[in-house]
């Protein structure tokens, strides 16, 4: 089965910039690109009532309107793209998570029709984010044009299994948009006054660890990817995600894992990343393992 990128669109400006980091993400991956728009509200609402009128509301002419303007504007302006668009009754985010069981990249923008101006992450796109059965491109800011750019793809390295993850789909999506890898990892902030003997021997045993992790990583993202060139880069921050968020800064994406050292089992999408959605300035690869 040749896996789609699918991207969710309902119109709003942030979807729309969305599709557009889709359809660059397809024509990179070689794959056919899918609209999805999920009509119904995302508890259901919509949904017939009356037990006698049997099968569930037609999209909207509007919003059908809507999905076919998409995907020709998007087929017109990238040549050789094939666009299909579909329209599912189903909440956006439930529709997404279940059609990521059979794609290759879901993109989703940060906030959607109904999003509320306070708020840096929508509903749809952190459950998405959250639940889905393969990698998740957020494009934040919602405004994020197609980077002109050739700013690294930047993935954090913390030595756990979600990291590595992450490394290895930033190594490729580094090769796809030809440009560097920038491996980060980050730890406490230095002191700025003399510390105990004791203090510096640790801060030594942590550089040196975090050397290592880099090295590690830098060597499996190289792994059959000679033309890729990678940099290792520690830096110190009060947070993991202070530190990636600053990074983001300069990147054309930054990847993250979905949960790093310390994350608790029960959650998804761990702190870090959650961090990162909110405030990143570049988009957001979440990188979710495909399904076996």
């Amino acid at each position: 089965m040749e896996r789609p990128v699918v991207v969710g669109v309902d119109g709003s400006p942030s979807s729309l910039v969305a599709a557009e980091h889709a359809a660059q993400a397809a024509t990179l991956r070689g794959r056919p690109l899918e609209l999805v728009h999920g009509y119904l509200h995302p508890l259901g609402y919509g949904v017939p009532l009356n037990p006698y009128d049997l099968g569930v509301p037609e999209p909207s002419e509007e919003s059908q309107r809507m999905v076919r303007r998409t995907a020709d504007d998007l087929a017109r302006r990238w040549p050789g793209l094939r666009v299909a668009a579909r329209q599912v009754a189903g909440g956006p985010g439930a529709t997404l998570v279940e059609e990521s069981r059979r794609a290759e990249l879901v993109v989703v923008g940060s906030r959607g029709l109904g999003g509320f101006a306070g708020l840096l992450l929508g509903s749809v796109s952190g459950q998405v984010a959250a639940h889905a059965h393969c990698p998740v491109l957020v494009v934040r800011p919602e405004e994020q044009p197609i980077p002109t750019a050739d700013g690294p793809v930047v993935a954090g390295v913390d030595g756990s299994p979600a990291a590595v993850l992450a490394a290895r789909y930033a190594a490729g999506e580094a090769v796809r948009r030809g440009t560097a890898l920038v491996l980060v990892h980050v730890g406490p902030p230095d002191g700025d006054r003399p510390v105990p003997e004791e203090i510096e021997e640790e801060q030594a045993a942590y550089h040196a660890g975090a050397v290592r992790l880099l090295a590690e990583a830098s060597a499996a993202a190289r792994e059959g990817r000679p033309e890729l060139s990678v940099r290792e880069h520690p830096v110190r921050a009060g947070t993991p995600a202070q530190g990636l968020v600053t990074a983001s800064g300069e990147a054309s994406v930054l990847v993250v894992g979905t949960r790093g050292r310390g994350g608790f089992t029960g959650m998804l999408l761990g702190s870090v990343s959650q961090t990162v959605l909110q405030h990143a300035h570049c988009p957001v690869l979440v990188a979710h393992p495909y399904p076996d």
